[in-house]
Order: C-alpha cells, then sequence, then structure tokens
C-alpha cells in the first residue's frame, strides 16, 4: 500500500506546487493589469497637464478671450482626467497613487492661482508645469515597473519610453512658443535638451515594441508635419540662422500640434498592445491553473477510491487496538481486544492482553506504596523481582523515592529547627497574619520595634497598631493580598508603645487557600530623615547653583529646616558686635511693622541663640532648638528652629546640627556671593564715575584750550596779506592739524563716556552708535521709557558698542541687529552679525569685560557664536538693582 501511494503522494505534491505556482502567477498578472489600468488613467492626466501647459503659456503670450477660453478649457479636461483616475486608483492594490494625485491637484490649483494673477512669466509657468507632468511620469513609470512576463516587461517599457517621448515633445512644443511669440528684443536662447530626450526615448520605444508599431512611428515621423519639426530644430541648432528666418508663432504650433497628435495616435495602438499583452498573459495563466487543479482533483478521487477499498480489510483490526491502547492509557484495564488473527494485527491484539495483566500488577504495587506513606511506615519497600525490565526499573525508582522522601523528612524536621532560630534571631520585623486582620505569630524584633509584647501584638486586629492617616492606604493592601497579589516595598507609619512614629517598609506574599499573609518589615525611619534631608540639601544646593539671590537662598534654608522639624525656624547672621541678623524664616506668618520676627523674640529661642554663640555648639532650650554655622574657624551665624505651642523631642539639636553642617557651605557660598557681586557692582560704578570725570576734564580743560588756540590761529591767518605765502601755508597747515587734533579729541571723550548718553538716554544713543558704524545697523528699539537706570544704560551702550566693534575687527560682518525691549522688569538687548562666528569669552574678545560689566548690576550676558554662523548676544539687565544678603533684615 506505501509502495502504491508514495507515486501517488510525489505526483500530488507536484501537482498542487504548479497549482499554486500558477496562481500566483495569475495573481501577479492580475495586479499588472490593474496597475496598468491605473497607469492609463494617469497618462491621460499627463497629456491634460501637457495640453493646459500649452493653452496657459500662450495665454500668457497674448492674452486674448480666445486664449482665455482655451485655458479654461483646458482646465476643466485635466481636471476631469484627474477625476478619472482618482476613481480609478481608489481601493486598488497599488502604491498610494490617490495621494499623488492629490498632491498634483494641489499644485495644479496653486499654480492656477498664480498663473491668474500674472505673477509668473511664461518661462516659469511653463517650467512649473514641467514639475508637475514630471511627477505624473513617474507614477505611471512605477506601475508599469512590475515584470511579470516578459513580454508584458517589454510592452510596458515601450508604453513608458513613448510616453516620455511625446512629453519631451511638448514640452519643446511650449518652449519654442515662447521662444516665437515674444518680441525680437527680448527672446530668450532655446535649448535643444528636449530634443535629444525625445530621441533616446523614442531608440528605447523601437528596442521594445513590434514591428508593426516601429513602421508605424518611421511613418509619422517622415509625414510633413513631422518633417516641418525637425526643420525648426536643424535651424535652431545653425549658428548662422538669424531670428527673421524662424517660423512664425502660429506656424510652429500648428505643425508642432499634428506632429505630437501623430505620436499620440502611435500611443494609443502602444496602449491597445500592452492592454492586449496582459489580458492574453492573464488568460493563459488562469487557463494553466485550472488544468492543474482539474489533474490534482482528479488523483485525489483516485486515491480516495484506493483507500475506501482497503478501509475494510485493514482499518478494522487497527481500529480495535487504538481503541484498546486509548483505554489503557485512561487506566481502564477492563477492555479486552477480540481479534485473534495469525497476523501482525493478532501479535499487537496479544500483547496488549498481556500489557493488561502486567498493569494490574503493577497498580497493586503502587497501592500498596500509597498505603504506607498514608501510614507513616516510610520503611516499605515494592517487590522488584517480580517484574521484569522496565517495571522494574520503575518500582526501583518508586523505592529509590520512598528512601528518598524519608532523608527529606528528616532534613526538612532539621530545617524547621533552623528556621525557627533564624526567625527568633532577625533584626527584621517577620509575621504570619491572617486575612482576618490579626497577627498569627511575630518574632522578638516587633516586640524591640514598636514596645509591645507578642501577646498585645496578637490580640488585637493589626490596624489599630497602624497610624489613623495609614490606616486606609493598610486596608487597601491586605485587599490587595487577599486577591492573591505580592505587595513588594509597601510602607506605612506604626505607633510606638511610647506615642513615637515608626516607618515601616513591608513585602509581603499571600497564600489565600490557607487565610495566610507571610510578612517581611524593615524600619526605615532613620533612612527616610536621611533621605529628606538629602533631599532638602539637594534643593538648597540647586539654588545655590542657579545663582539666585542670598536673600532666596537663606529663605530657602528656613524653609527646608522648618519642613525636616515640622517647626518655624529662621537663618541668622552673627554681627561683631554680638547681635543677630535675621536672613531668613520660615514657617511664621509676616510682620510689616519692621521689628525682629517673633520667633526670635521669644525667650527659649533668644536662650538657644546665645547659649550657641558662647558655646559654638548645638542647644536646646523647652521649644527652641538651635545649631551653629561655622565658616573657615568662624562663628558665621545661627540656625533656629522653635514650635509655638509644645516642647521640642530629644535630640531635635543633633539633627539640626547634622543639617546645618551640611548646608553651611552653601550658606557661605551665598553669602561670598553676594559680597562678590556687590563689589563688583562697586567696582564698576567706581570705573564709571571715573570716566565720567575724565570726560568732564577733558570737555573743560584741554576741548576749551584748543578751541581757544583755533580762535587765536583763524586771528592769525586774517593777518596775513597773501595768503599763498609760505607763512600763509603753515598756519594753514596748524590750522588743520588743530581741527584734527580736536576731533580725536571729541572722539576720545565719547568713547570714555558719550555725552548723548547722559542727555538723551539708551535709545539716542544706540541710534548715534549706529550710525557711526562702519557696517549697517538694523536698530529694532521697543523701549517703553526715555530713561532707565544709569548702570542698566551704561552696561547696555559699552555691551552695543564692543559688538560693533568686534564685528567690523574680527567677525568680518556684513550687517548687524540689534534688538532692545523692556517687559517684566527687565531690558533685553540682543546683538547678532551674520559673521564668521567662533567667538569664545576666554579668547580675548573682550567679552570677559562686558560679562563683569553685566553681572556686575545683576544681569547674565550670554554668548552663542557657532563657527561659520555669526554670532548672537543676548543681554539680560534688572531694572532694579538686587538686594544685599541681609540689606533690609531686622536685626534681634
Amino acid at each position: 500500500m506505501l509502495l502504491a501511494l508514495l507515486p501517488v503522494t510525489v505526483l500530488l505534491a507536484f501537482t498542487v506546487f504548479a497549482a499554486v505556482s500558477h496562481g500566483e502567477k495569475a495573481r501577479t498578472l492580475r495586479d499588472f493589469d490593474t496597475a496598468i489600468g491605473v497607469s492609463f488613467a494617469t497618462g491621460e492626466v499627463s497629456d491634460a497637464v501637457a495640453r493646459e501647459r500649452l493653452a496657459a503659456v500662450k495665454a500668457r503670450l497674448r492674452a486674448e478671450p480666445g486664449t482665455a477660453r482655451e485655458r479654461a478649457d483646458a482646465q476643466r479636461a485635466t481636471d476631469a482626467a484627474l477625476r478619472r483616475a482618482v476613481r480609478r486608483a481608489t481601493g486598488r492594490p497599488v502604491p498610494d497613487v490617490a495621494g499623488d494625485l492629490e498632491s498634483v491637484h494641489r499644485q495644479l490649483h496653486a499654480l492656477r492661482v498664480e498663473t491668474g494673477t500674472a505673477s509668473l512669466d511664461a518661462t516659469t509657468v511653463a517650467q512649473r508645469y514641467d514639475a508637475i507632468e514630471d511627477i505624473l511620469l513617474d507614477t505611471v513609470a512605477t506601475l508599469e515597473s512590475g515584470r511579470p512576463t516578459r513580454a508584458a516587461g517589454r510592452a510596458a517599457d515601450a508604453h513608458v519610453a513613448l510616453r516620455k517621448a511625446i512629453a519631451a515633445a511638448e514640452r519643446e512644443r511650449a518652449e519654442l512658443a515662447i521662444l516665437f511669440g515674444v518680441p525680437a528684443g527680448r527672446r530668450p536662447t532655446a535649448a535643444g535638451r528636449w530634443t535629444e530626450l525625445e530621441k533616446a526615448q523614442l531608440r528605447a520605444f523601437e528596442q521594445n515594441t513590434s514591428a508593426e508599431r516601429r513602421t508605424h512611428l518611421h511613418r509619422t515621423m517622415f509625414q510633413a508635419p513631422g518633417r516641418a519639426v525637425r526643420k525648426v530644430r536643424d535651424m535652431l541648432d545653425d549658428s548662422a540662422t538669424r531670428p527673421a528666418d524662424w517660423p512664425t508663432y502660429d506656424a510652429w504650433l500648428t505643425d508642432s500640434g499634428q506632429y505630437v497628435d501623430d505620436l499620440r495616435k502611435v500611443q494609443d495602438r502602444t496602449v491597445r498592445d500592452l492592454a492586449d499583452t496582459a489580458d492574453d498573459e492573464l488568460r493563459a495563466t488562469r487557463t494553466r491553473a485550472y488544468s492543474d487543479l482539474a489533474l490534482f482533483l482528479a488523483v485525489l478521487c483516485a486515491v480516495t477510491a484506493l483507500a475506501l477499498a482497503l478501509r475494510r480489510s485493514i482499518t478494522r483490526p487497527l481500529g480495535q487496538v487504538a481503541a484498546g491502547a486509548r483505554a489503557l492509557s485512561r487506566g481502564d484495564l477492563s477492555y479486552d481486544i477480540h481479534y485473534a488473527g495469525h497476523d501482525e494485527l493478532g501479535d499487537v491484539a496479544d500483547t496488549f492482553r498481556e500489557l493488561r495483566v502486567t498493569t494490574e500488577r503493577l497498580a497493586g504495587q503502587i497501592r500498596a506504596m500509597n498505603t504506607a506513606i498514608d501510614a507513616g511506615r516510610l520503611g516499605h519497600r515494592a517487590d522488584v523481582d517480580a517484574f521484569d525490565g522496565t517495571w522494574a526499573q520503575l518500582l526501583g525508582g518508586m523505592n529509590d523515592t520512598m528512601a528518598s522522601f524519608a532523608a527529606a523528612h528528616g532534613r526538612r524536621r532539621r530545617a524547621e529547627q533552623e528556621l525557627e532560630g533564624i526567625f527568633n534571631l532577625s533584626l527584621d520585623l517577620l509575621c504570619i497574619c491572617g486575612l482576618d486582620g490579626y497577627f498569627k505569630r511575630v518574632n522578638p524584633a516587633f516586640e524591640r520595634t514598636l514596645g509591645h509584647p507578642a501577646e498585645t501584638l496578637t490580640a488585637r486586629p493589626f490596624v489599630e497598631f497602624v497610624h489613623e492617616e495609614d490606616r486606609d492606604s493598610t486596608r487597601e493592601t491586605i485587599a490587595l493580598l487577599a486577591s492573591g497579589v505580592d505587595v513588594a516595598e509597601f510602607e506605612n507609619r506604626y505607633v510606638r508603645a511610647d506615642g513615637t512614629e515608626c516607618w515601616l517598609q513591608w513585602s509581603a506574599r499571600p497564600v489565600p487557600e490557607e487565610g495566610l499573609i507571610y510578612a517581611a518589615a524593615r524600619d526605615v525611619t532613620e533612612s527616610r530623615r536621611a533621605a529628606r534631608e538629602q533631599a532638602a540639601l539637594r534643593r538648597v544646593a540647586t539654588e545655590v547653583a542657579r545663582g539666585v539671590p542670598p536673600s532666596d537662598v537663606f529663605a530657602k534654608v528656613a524653609e527646608e529646616v522648618g519642613a525636616l522639624l515640622c517647626t518655624a525656624a529662621a537663618v541668622l547672621r552673627h554681627e561683631s558686635d554680638g547681635d543677630f541678623t535675621v536672613l531668613g524664616i520660615a514657617r511664621e506668618p509676616a510682620d510689616d511693622s519692621g521689628a525682629a520676627p517673633c520667633l526670635t523674640r521669644r525667650e527659649p529661642a533668644r536662650t538657644v541663640m546665645r547659649e550657641v554663640a558662647r558655646t559654638r555648639g548645638a542647644a536646646r532650650s523647652g521649644t527652641a532648638a538651635g545649631a551653629p554655622i561655622v565658616v573657615e574657624g568662624r562663628l558665621w551665624g545661627v540656625v533656629v528652629a522653635a514650635s509655638l505651642l509644645d516642647a521640642l523631642p530629644e535630640g531635635t539639636e543633633s539633627r539640626l546640627a547634622d543639617f546645618t553642617e551640611l548646608i553651611a557651605t552653601a550658606i557661605a557660598n551665598a553669602d561670598s556671593r553676594a559680597q562678590l557681586t556687590a563689589s563688583r557692582a562697586r567696582v564698576v560704578a567706581a570705573g564709571d564715575a571715573s570716566r565720567r570725570r575724565i570726560e568732564r576734564d577733558l570737555h573743560d580743560g584741554v576741548q576749551q584750550r584748543l578751541i581757544s588756540l583755533q580762535l587765536e590761529l583763524r586771528m592769525a591767518q586774517t593777518l596775513v596779506d597773501e595768503h599763498g605765502s609760505e607763512l600763509g601755508r603753515q598756519l594753514a597747515h596748524l590750522g588743520k592739524g588743530l581741527d584734527d587734533t580736536f576731533q580725536d579729541l571729541i572722539q576720545v571723550a565719547r568713547g570714555i563716556h558719550p555725552a548723548i548718553l547722559s542727555q538723551g538716554g539708551l535709545g539716542p544713543a544706540l541710534r548715534s552708535l549706529a550710525r557711526r558704524s562702519a557696517i549697517p545697523v538694523e536698530l529694532d528699539l521697543r523701549l517703553s521709557t526715555p530713561r532707565f537706570p544709569e548702570a542698566v544704560e551704561v552696561a547696555a551702550y559699552y555691551v552695543t558698542s564692543e559688538c560693533l566693534t568686534n564685528a567690523v575687527k574680527h567677525a568680518r560682518a556684513n550687517v548687524v541687529t540689534v534688538t532692545a525691549e523692556d517687559t517684566g522688569g527687565l531690558l533685553e538687548v540682543v546683538i547678532r552679525d551674520d559673521g564668521a562666528g567662533g567667538a569664545e569669552p576666554g579668547g580675548g574678545s573682550g567679552l570677559i569685560g562686558l560679562i563683569d560689566r553685566v553681572e556686575a548690576i545683576g544681569g547674565r550676558l550670554t554668548v552663542t557664536s557657532p563657527p561659520g554662523s555669526g554670532t548672537t548676544l543676548d543681554v539680560r539687565l534688572p531694572l532694579a538693582p538686587p538686594p544685599e544678603a541681609g540689606e533690609t533684615a531686622p536685626r534681634s
């Protein structure tokens, strides 16, 4: 039977493979047929766009009613072709042709709008239509790029090549229409690129099409319109041809139009050839697929008939044996096989009957083994000698399992004893609780941590020991555990026997079938406290790093201390006279009276402050605690925390001292930065004052003396009789030298401190700088007031002046843009140039001095200067000077 079925099976496999191959080829051909249908519709859109392009060019060259109507008719024809193509492409298994056509529609609409406004010349209109036609031709080429067969591929290549050749002829037609349609003095030079493209595409068409189509093409090329077009092309290629010999505009349009129409007739026949080729290939492939399917069904019927013939003699005994095997696998030992032939199936039936007897004996041994385990007789062993082979090995394995079980039972007893020791010695809190809300068992760590004896903990619901604010979340977690979900790192607060709180972090695993929860907890009170202190320290350090005013830093320190200790808090600076100045305070209502805050007026707080100043160590007195701030070995100040009602717990002063020691450096840095900023502001102010004094001295002294000398020299010149004499020439030379010296002195005086800045303000001063600049400067001044604080005006003026100088000397810029605007209490000045870029503050460009001047009055200067992309300086100047640290703080 197997020898008969083997060749049949091979034949079936080959038949199925051939049918599947032909079916796949038919599907590919069907998709190709669909694609070329969409391609034909897209090609019609391309032809319509070409006609619309010529109509638009003619309307642009000669604005007449006839050309306008022709353009409108061409646009309607294009829209109709687009709609047909979109309907053809929608829902077909082709690329996103509908999306491409929608894009073409949007581009056409935009081009029509611009063409209607007469904002584009004829050449630009033709080029814009060329770009749209390129998209359509690429879409046609993409749709016909599939090559299911050689014949279909050659027909598709011929069709695409002919379409591109006609497109080149159409573009040449429009381009030469522009050439022949404009006045002689304004004629552009015509390019011959479309002629070469047309020839290349026609050669590709001839290589892929049939002999009949080649003959048709040659007949078209040598007809009168084709000869006329070639004559014009030869005339344009001949450099000796004069414009007077060129054909007229109307003659060219007529001849080229007939030539393109003849080419389109060849294209129509090529389209029919491609469609016929695709249809013939699809029909042939489907015919072969149906033939293979019929052969497959015939072979299948023959095999089915053969199987039915063999069923009666083979399958019935096999069915009995299979039923016996299934019964034996289910553990049913009562099933009997009645077949008793003297063939191979009979031997199988006898073997199954012997197997049933052996299985019954084996089941008896297993039942005896289970009974011994239930009775605790772990020394019982099965009778291995009564069986042979695999059955003996199976019973031997059961005996080994019994011995291993006995050894494991002993090890479990020892493990339980060891676990008991670990449970009692663990420093973590271990417990077993029930889903009813009671502890079933707790280890001694519970008693040490909570202070309650084990009897008390197991006698009351454990929720009663939880802090009131955490009871709801604890009940939700118990409900989650009851649903069988493990819980890890859940935290809640428990209340100790002495009334204090402690944080416990839990990990628990439920055993719902037993109604128990196994849980372990860790006391994380101190780690949470340390984490809060570290987070507070990071926030303070962040404020310092951001460069916020010192008053904000000190207020932030007081706020963090108050949040850590849940008290009011203050940061005070120790003065040289022994008194204290409040720099920052938190968690206490503001007092507008100007007196010292209430916190520092209370006697416990004052006692703590005096004790800290005397001992330079932490101190606590009732409701207040304090810690020293030591900087470089000296007492810089004190941090005080005070409760309004209750006394502070033991150890508060130690916690405060530890935290204060961590933030002492941040406080010192903030104070040093404030002092450095104030010192730098004083230096800049002194320098500006010196500049003004020198400028005033030059104006009142040297300038006035030079004016007097000029007047005296003019008077001396009037006394000379002959101005052309040697003495007259010398006096004139001296006069010019005095004038140049006077002008140089004016420039120096303006550079030291411009008078226009003091008299007219920042706006006129920046305009003066722009006028005197060696390169163009674009000013955009949006200033709400004519005058600003003097320091702000001076800083903005000198930054702008230095940037203009750098743009000329170093950046080699062509134009500089200066924008100035005051909003939100800030004056922002942005200077941009289009120079070489690459400016660095440390590169000796004068930017360091500008940054110092800006930051001295609390401003910020940002330089952005990537190489080759110009330089941008953004200056932000506060209109109100920043207060110094402790400037407005009361003393206590």
